[in-house]
């Protein structure tokens, strides 16, 4: 049976990879990005199983208007991809105002806007599915990535909101984590001018590390992306779905540090209880 996706962030790395698999298995695909005609070789071959839009997900009207249009034109669509992402590698002082928000605009703000515009044809439908894709950041930190942190765990406790919201209408969302990955996203982050002050701190060692190539990869962007195909033909509805070695333990050990914690402060915050 033919599945039709909407997918944000087309252009490269996961989102590209999905739309040529997808594709190339059958499906159809409505394909978004900021330059349409970087997917012209796709649209040659594949005719009008690709349909494509010019999108940036920071213009919420834009958002509005491309998401009802792939709806209208398409008919029905089962599963949207928010894969549009914008990174920016900078100590808290050392990032700019405006890469600040271009951040919060393009990972929060513009995936919430891309929810927000597909739910009522979701629901009107009777069902379907949302993928966001987020990372294990979205769970952990590393220090000179505050802001997309930020970011990423705002966009998941939105998610975590929103599906049990959207589940008696037959619509699924699963949060997709992946770990650190060669795509082309490591090698087009933004970066601040760096301060001396930070050189020889935790947040000065990341920037080394990834400027440098040190900075581990240890995923499949092929794998992941045909992980996450496999996750919507299986029907299987998780609320979040940790792809990598490096999602699974660096998690892992965050969620047990935090609940050791947590638990640590159990006498005290019975302590405050009225009556």
């Amino acid at each position: 049976m033919t599945t039709t996706w909407f997918i944000t962030g087309t252009s490269s790395g996961f989102g590209r990879l999905l739309t040529e698999r997808l594709l190339a298995r059958g499906d159809r695909v409505a394909a978004t990005l900021r330059r349409p005609e970087a997917l012209d070789d796709l649209r040659a071959e594949y005719g009008d199983r690709l349909w494509t839009s010019r999108l940036d997900v920071t213009d919420t009207e834009e958002v509005r208007r491309v998401v009802d249009e792939a709806f209208r034109d398409l008919g029905r669509i089962d599963v949207v991809v928010n894969n549009a992402g914008y990174g920016v590698l900078a100590s808290v002082e050392e990032a700019s105002d405006e890469q600040i928000r271009r951040v919060v605009d393009t990972n929060l703000i513009g995936s919430i806007q891309v929810i927000r515009a597909a739910l009522p044809h979701l629901r009107a439908q009777g069902g379907g599915r949302v993928l966001q894709v987020s990372t294990a950041g979205g769970q952990t930190t590393y220090p000179g990535l505050g802001y997309y942190h930020a970011s990423k765990w705002g966009i998941e406790g939105f998610c975590e909101t929103v599906a049990p919201e959207i589940a008696p209408f037959g619509v699924a969302l699963t949060i997709v984590e992946p770990g650190a990955t060669p795509t082309n996203f490591g090698a087009s982050i933004d970066s601040a001018p760096p301060l001396a002050a930070y050189a020889d701190t935790p947040a000065g060692a990341t920037r080394q590390a990834i400027v440098e190539g040190r900075f581990p990869l240890p995923n499949s962007a092929e794998k992941i992306s045909d992980a996450m195909i496999g996750l919507v033909d299986s029907g299987a509805t998780p609320l979040r779905l940790p792809l990598g070695p490096d999602t699974y333990d660096d998690v892992h050990a965050a969620l047990a540090g935090r609940l050791a914690e947590h638990e640590a402060h159990r006498e005290v915050a019975y302590s405050v209880a009225a009556g």
